[in-house]
């Protein structure tokens, strides 16, 4: 029966001989849960297999330019008329640089745009309305600031006019299963990727998501979809991967999820976690407006850090940048 091994990430500074760094990072481990489809059991890092071992333990090279000694920023860039949270207010290249401003003076590490709103119903949107929407506020961002930038679409022809215009990394929320092209497109470019989990597409995904055990499902998933994109040419170490908090998932589903983040370190890539403003947040925070979830992102974004998490993708840069050199600060007694 096949295993997996989810490290148990630790934080404290008292660390035992025989402790492991997870993926390089600020997190360290010395056991781990042995997962199969029957049940699980707590063993002993040393007694995890070599491969996986190599996997769970390995630095992350840079991707993007980023570096992975610390938890890195991603700042949400919507410029749409109808995403779930801030829709209709970066849609012009104005407001959409001006919010970039504001979030790289705040502390992002890369900003990502997107012109195709994904929340639960939506409907597609027209690959050249999509870049019409992208492409002049990426090459607006790339005039003004050095930060890196993500474009955030599932279609090659919105990804090729993004990187033209100046962005540096293709974030496909359908994992790259959504237009044929993209993959190749990338990797002829040797573009670094972001691959998410996503059952369904927007406009169904919310209706009835379903699965065997969604922490194994999504891992299974992510490793067929990160294996078929090195068979395609692209290097697994300019690869990150996001479980998809919200794409498919009911509130037990995500919290699943979460409570396991730190399996997919398994995988090999830099993990990505997007929880921003996201509903199940508001349902246990009591917050029923998206604009209201401010400090439950937060409380997800730090959890997600305490799990090795490498990127965290955020509406509220400021707060969430603040929070995070604060628990770092905390945890290891410097600011």
């Amino acid at each position: 029966m096949l295993s997996y091994y989810r490290p148990i990430a630790q934080i404290d500074p008292f660390r035992p001989e025989d402790a492991l760094p997870l993926a390089g990072g600020w997190t360290w481990f010395d056991r781990a849960e042995r997962i199969t489809r029957g049940g699980s059991e707590l063993v002993k890092a040393r007694d995890i297999p070599a491969d996986v071992l190599a996997r769970l333990t390995a630095p992350r090279a840079p991707v993007a330019g980023l570096t992975w000694d610390a938890p890195r920023l991603m700042g949400i860039l919507n410029v749409t008329p109808d995403s779930f949270s801030d829709g209709g207010q970066f849609d012009t290249p104005g407001a959409a640089l001006a919010q970039a401003r504001a979030m790289a003076g705040a502390g992002a590490d890369i900003i990502d745009v997107g012109g195709e709103s994904t929340r639960p119903g939506a409907r597609p949107v027209a690959a050249e309305d999509e870049t019409a929407r992208t492409a002049p506020v990426i090459a607006a961002i790339r005039g003004a600031l050095d930060t890196p930038i993500s474009i955030d679409t599932r279609k090659a022809g919105v990804a090729r006019a993004a990187i033209e215009a100046g962005a540096t990394l293709v974030n496909d929320v359908s994992g790259f299963t959504f237009d044929g092209g993209l993959a190749p497109y990338c990797a002829s470019a040797g573009l670094p990727v972001c691959v998410m989990h996503a059952q369904g597409d927007p406009q169904t995904m919310q209706d009835a998501p379903r699965y065997d055990d969604v922490t194994l499902d999504v891992y299974d998933f992510l490793e067929g979809r990160v294996d078929a994109l090195v068979l395609q040419g692209m290097r697994r170490d300019r690869i990150i991967v996001d479980p998809g908090i919200g794409f498919g998932k009911t509130l037990a589903h995500n919290l699943a999820l979460l409570s396991r983040l730190s399996i997919f370190h398994g995988l090999g890539c830099a993990i990505l976690l997007g929880a921003s403003r996201k509903k199940f947040i508001g349902t246990i925070g009591g917050a029923p407006e998206a604009s209201g979830r401010m400090p439950g992102s937060v409380a997800v974004a730090l959890a997600g850090i305490a799990q090795g998490v490498q990127i965290i993708r955020a509406h509220d840069v400021e707060a969430t940048h603040a929070a995070m050199r604060l628990w770092r600060a905390a945890m290891t007694g410097a600011a």
